[in-house]
Formats: structure tokens, C-alpha cells, sequence
């Protein structure tokens, strides 16, 4: 049961039957469920070789475009006096906040940084990083609301199966903001639909409504004109002639009729249509309004508390058996986790693997009573630090260029640690 979400995503730019971009819209997973999912999906997931092409920022600046286009048609009907849906006046409510996120989301998106993530080699996301697949996934089974716990069990289930590097926890923040505003531009592309299916609906309401008034005998030839014309037969043209027209008279019940017998070929009703057409509002403006709450979720959270506890190279060297790595600030900790990073890229190990190494050469060295060996620090800007590229068979000439040996005495009293300089992957997402 758990497959059908992905399995009916056949591709990050699917379309609908009419031609548009289907919302990131799949079956509502329960926390629990959304954990089931984390494995199946890690399952699923097969790794590229090498680096692909950026579709990420072009893909950006689409959507961009797109809910641009979409607030300035809004803004011009509502000029005009003519009625918009409830997603759209969402839309245009929170529209500072879109594109305040659209311009964060740039500028946290550097040229070539989701080149540098794991991307995947098939599936419905091919070519795309696999934790942006990990972002699409959250916002479809959410309706776009990102719930942390089910976040945190979706990711942890994931990495049962399937580790994701350190760098792809700290992106996990910008793909989710990418795929809510993706999420936001599939939703305005509809409510742009529908507000030029009622535009033309207002249009031809108003030369009937106009004509019944002064003139009631000619009123079946601007029907006629309407029917050479071939409207579209869609939910919001209907429903926007219904509302104009119904209640309005015998005269103008006759295009409704009309249009009820050109219904009925295709097995269809006004009353169907409406019905229709008013759910699918409904589902819009709950879609606009989880993502605009999620995007402000996203810059509220504390995310390195996220990353720490999903990182299973954070949950290996807190095994040092001295305890003094969990007592060290964060940016130490981080400037650890970093070389974890560079020794990992360089080797045939993952970074869980390498952590792991460091916590046991480590306590190998614990166990001899040989105190300054004891901490993972030694291994990994001490001078223990070719033992473990050595042991986890690091490329050697890469070695020698990235090894930067820090006395251990800094970090067990005296002298504070040196700055830190945090890598691309710890840009500050919030």
C-alpha cells in the first residue's frame, strides 16, 4: 500500500489530463505510515554515478515566473470586480512571504551545490538529488503540511536502509522549501486555468445578461455565437455560467440549457460539475495554506538539531569513549563532522563507516590506557589522523592535501578551539 504514492509519480513534471502540472498531491500518510514509506522508498532509491546537470535553480526560476504571472491575473480580476477562489486570495495574501521564500531559496542554492548531493539514477526523480525525492515525498503524503515527528520517522526509517551522507541532511531544509514552492506553482497554474475559464465565462455572461435586458429576441444568437466558439466544457467555465445565470429569469435559463445537453453527451451535469468544481477549490486553498504554514515551519526550526539527531556519524562519535565529543560545542562537533565529510569522499567508505572507525581505533587506545588516544578528536585533527585514513583506505595524495593536524591540548582546557569555517553543506537554511 505503501508503494502507491510513488509508484503513481511517474515523473517530478507530471501532467494532468489538461495539460498542466498535477499538485504534489499523493495518498495522506499517517506518521506511521510515512515511516513504512521511508524504507520503501530507500529500497527503491539507486544512486548516479558522477555529477548531472543543475535542474534544480532553472526549475526555480520557472516557478518564479509562473506564481508571478499568476498574482498579476489575480490582481487585475479582482480590479475588475470579478470574484476569485479562496486558494487564490491565499495565494495573494502570503504572496510577500513566496517570493521572500523564492529569494532565500536562491540564495541558499548556489550554482553546482545539489550538483554536489547524491542524485538518482531512475524512478520518478531521475537525474534529480535523491533528498530533494526525500522532500517531494514529505509535501505529497502531507499535502504539502510538513509535519516534524512524521519528518523525523520518515527520515530515520529511510536511513534503516539507506545512509544519507551529512550533506544531505543539511539540504534536507532547502529541498523542502524548493518542493513547497514547486508544490505552489503547480497549485497557482491551476487557479490561472480557472480564472481564464471564468473570464471567458464572465465574458459571455455579461453579452447575455446585457442582451436579455434590451434586447430579449436576440439573445439565441449570442447562444449560437457561444456554441461556435466551443467553450470548454470544464468545471470552473460551468460553475462560473451557473453562478451568473441561474435564478436570472427564463430568458437566461436558455444557454443553461444549452449547456446542459451538451453535458449530457459525455454523461455529465451542471450540477456534477459544480459540485466538482467546488471540492477542487477546497483542495486548493488547503494545499496554499499548508505550504505557506509549512514555509514558515521552515524558518522557525532549528535545523542543526535535526541534523544531529538523524546523523548516524554524530550518533557514532558520540560513542567516544572518553565522552568529551557530546560535551563540545556545536561548531566543534561540526568541524569533526566535517572531516568525517572529506575523508569519506575520498575513500570507498560511507561516513557512518568512517566515524565508526575513529570511535574504535579510539577505544582501542582507551583500553591501553593511552589517554590522549582516547578521544575521537586524535583521529581526526590530532595526530592519529593518518592512522585513519590509513585504516579506511583513503586516497593517498588527497590525504596529504587535506590533512590539517590540530594539537588535541586545545580541546581539553587552555586554548579554545580555532575558528571555524562551515562548508557549503552547513549554510544556514532558516
Amino acid at each position: 500500500m505503501h508503494q502507491i504514492g510513488t509508484l503513481l509519480r511517474k515523473s517530478l513534471w507530471e501532467t494532468k489530463a489538461d495539460g498542466g502540472e498535477a499538485p504534489l498531491r499523493s495518498e495522506l500518510f499517517s506518521r506511521e505510515q510515512m515511516t513504512e514509506h521511508g524504507k520503501v522508498l530507500a529500497a527503491s532509491h539507486v544512486v548516479a554515478r558522477g555529477r548531472g546537470p543543475d535542474q534544480l535553480l532553472s526549475r526555480l526560476a520557472d516557478n518564479e515566473t509562473v506564481l508571478n504571472e499568476t498574482c498579476h491575473l489575480l490582481t487585475a480580476a479582482i480590479k475588475a470586480n470579478r470574484r476569485i477562489a479562496p486558494a487564490g486570495e491565499w495565494l495573494l495574501d502570503n504572496f510577500y512571504l513566496i517570493e521572500q521564500q523564492i529569494r532565500t531559496a536562491r540564495r541558499h542554492l548556489p550554482k553546482g551545490y545539489s550538483q554536489a548531493l547524491p542524485r538518482l539514477l531512475k524512478g520518478p526523480s531521475a537525474g534529480l538529488p535523491r533528498v530533494y525525492d526525500l522532500a517531494l515525498e514529505t509535501i505529497s503524503h502531507g499535502d504539502a503540511r510538513v509535519d516534524p515527528e512524521s519528518l523525523s520517522g520518515f527520515v530515520t526509517a529511510y536511513q534503516t536502509i539507506t545512509e544519507l551522507k551529512l550533506g544531505e541532511l543539511w539540504a534536507i531544509p532547502i529541498m523542502l522549501r524548493l518542493a513547497l514552492i514547486e508544490n505552489l506553482r503547480r497549485v497557482a497554474a491551476g487557479i490561472t486555468a480557472d480564472r481564464l475559464d471564468r473570464n471567458l465565462a464572465d465574458s459571455w455572461a455579461d453579452k447575455m445578461t446585457e442582451v436579455a435586458e434590451k434586447d430579449p429576441k436576440n439573445l439565441i444568437l449570442v447562444i449560437a455565437d457561444m456554441a461556435r466558439s466551443n467553450p470548454p466544457m470544464v468545471s470552473s467555465f460551468i460553475a462560473e455560467m451557473a453562478r451568473r445565470l441561474q435564478g436570472q429569469g427564463p430568458a437566461l435559463a436558455l444557454p443553461l440549457t444549452w449547456i446542459e445537453q451538451r453535458l449530457s453527451e459525455s454523461g455529465s451535469t451542471i450540477e456534477q460539475l459544480v459540485r466538482s468544481e467546488n471540492q477542487r477549490q477546497a483542495t486548493d486553498q488547503v494545499s496554499i495554506s499548508n505550504s505557506i504554514a509549512s514555509l514558515r515551519f521552515l524558518d522557525a526550526t532549528d535545523w542543526r538539531e535535526f541534523v544531529e539527531t538523524m546523523s548516524i556519524v554524530e550518533r557514532n562519535l558520540r560513542e567516544d569513549p572518553e565522552g568529551v565529543y557530546g560535551k563540545m560545542s556545536f561548531a566543534t562537533r561540526d568541524r569533526y563532522r566535517h572531516v568525517i565529510e572529506k575523508i569519506a569522499r575520498n575513500s570507498n567508505s560511507s561516513e557512518g563507516e568512517v566515524a565508526g572507525k575513529a570511535v574504535q581505533l579510539a577505544l582501542d587506545s582507551w583500553e591501553k590506557k593511552q589517554s590522549r588516544a582516547g578521544h575521537v578528536g586524535f583521529y581526526l585533527i590530532g595526530e592519529g589522523r593518518t592512522a585513519l585514513e590509513r585504516s579506511v583506505a583513503m586516497r593517498s595524495s588527497i590525504s596529504r592535501s587535506l590533512r590539517t593536524v590540530v594539537p588535541l591540548g586545545s580541546f581539553f582546557g587552555g586554548c579554545p578551539p580555532p575558528p571555524v569555517t562551515f562548508p557549503a553543506t552547513r549554510l544556514n537554511f532558516r
